[in-house]
């Protein structure tokens, strides 16, 4: 079973206005399987082929030569050198949607485009599975937080095991995308500095504890915290800038791009664990700043997220910055609605002066306050706020 993905439409009208089209994410996110469903019809090439890659890096005009209709090129950023010869046939040839590009490192693919195909080539970032696109989206909570959003895990005819999938998935990621974009040598450290970054998911990004629980300097951190962002590890959500007349935080929060990676990390063996886990709510709480983030990227947007936190630690979860104001939601895991999950939107209605907000939860039932706060169902919020 091909899980169909929202992003298809975005895709071919990407393919229709540029000349080629680069279509990025995570490994194993269904890049792939998407390409080759919209353009059925175009030659597939995976450069991951030893062969195919050799053949590539060493006549890289030869090998184009064999696609004069153009073709998807998977994991391109495995042959850097094919990019200025890929510039000359799109300059030769102006037809739109020639060459479909897939990749996992994102620093890679946007220093070599920006280099030899700027202008064109359009974006679009394909992250995992949203809750929109769930083939069984009444999976429990808890199941979902384990699982994660990875095709693979969803997929009825081939459905992976989940602690064995992410075992596999991080050797591999750390064994060898890790050095694709950086030669890390001490992986032992690099492996420790990856898990405590699962321990810090929803939280302020304090660089400095980083180091010093990792046993490594600042700079090195930066340079790690850069590899993780560009292979589609870890993200950070910025605070939003404007103070209204209050000092504000200004470090990121840190998230990841998927809880199942994030669950593997943190030791998480099973969906029941999560149950009394200390680290469930901010789990959930990534779950759904993903899934906003997953819902602008399937449309090619760029981000509109934000948080916001003052000195004196009042905070509002995320912020939606939309034409026509500010979209403040609190998040909370619990199942039952609380006079304690309006505390916090309350003051920053007062603070802001706007006059909406939402509460996203675990439960299934909907409330309109006259306060101008929503609690919705955290199934249905996206197609909501």
């Amino acid at each position: 079973m091909k899980i169909a993905r929202q992003a298809q439409e975005e895709l071919r009208s990407l393919a229709g206005q540029f000349r080629a089209v680069a279509v990025v994410g995570p490994r194993q996110s269904g890049k792939t399987t998407l390409v080759r469903m919209t353009f059925p019809d175009k030659e597939y090439v995976s450069l991951e082929n030893p062969d195919t890659r050799n053949f590539a890096l060493e006549d890289p005009r030869g090998f184009l030569a064999g696609f004069p209709e153009g073709a998807i090129l998977d994991e391109v950023q495995r042959t850097p050198d094919i990019f200025s010869y890929l510039q000359q046939l799109l300059d030769e040839d102006a037809a739109c949607g020639r060459f479909i590009l897939t990749g996992s490192n994102n620093f890679l693919l946007q220093e070599n485009i920006s280099q030899s195909l700027a202008g064109r080539v359009g974006y679009l970032f394909l992250l995992p599975l949203s809750l929109g696109e769930l083939p069984n989206p009444e999976l429990p909570v808890n199941d979902l937080l384990y699982k994660g959003f990875y095709p693979a895990l969803h997929n009825d005819e081939t459905e992976a095991e989940t602690s064995r999938y992410f075992a596999n998935y991080i050797r591999t990621y750390v064994e060898r995308d890790v050095r694709l974009i950086r030669n890390i040598t001490n992986l032992t450290s690099f492996e420790r500095f990856l898990r405590l970054c699962a321990g810090r998911i929803g939280q302020l990004l304090n660089v400095n504890n980083l180091a010093v629980e990792t046993g490594v300097d600042n700079k090195t951190i930066a340079a790690w915290l850069s590899v993780l962002e560009a292979s589609f590890i870890v993200f950070r959500l910025q605070p939003y800038h404007k103070n209204f007349n209050k000092r504000i935080v200004k470090m990121p929060k840190l998230y990841f791009y998927d809880t199942g990676v994030a669950s593997a990390l943190l030791g998480i063996e099973n969906a029941n664990q999560l149950k009394l886990h200390p680290l469930r709510g901010a789990l959930f709480e990534n779950m759904i700043v993903v899934d906003f983030l997953k819902n602008r990227y399937k449309q090619g947007k760029l981000s509109n997220l934000y948080f916001w936190r003052d000195s004196l630690g009042r905070e509002v979860d995320l912020l939606i910055e939309k034409p026509d104001g500010l979209v403040p939601i609190e998040i909370k895991s619990g199942q039952t609605i609380t006079s304690d999950y309006f505390g916090s939107l309350t003051e920053w209605l007062k603070i802001s002066g706007e006059e909406r907000g939402w509460i996203i939860y675990a439960g299934d039932s909907k409330q309109v306050r006259s306060s101008g706060i929503t609690v919705v169902p955290y199934r249905e919020a996206a197609g909501q706020i």
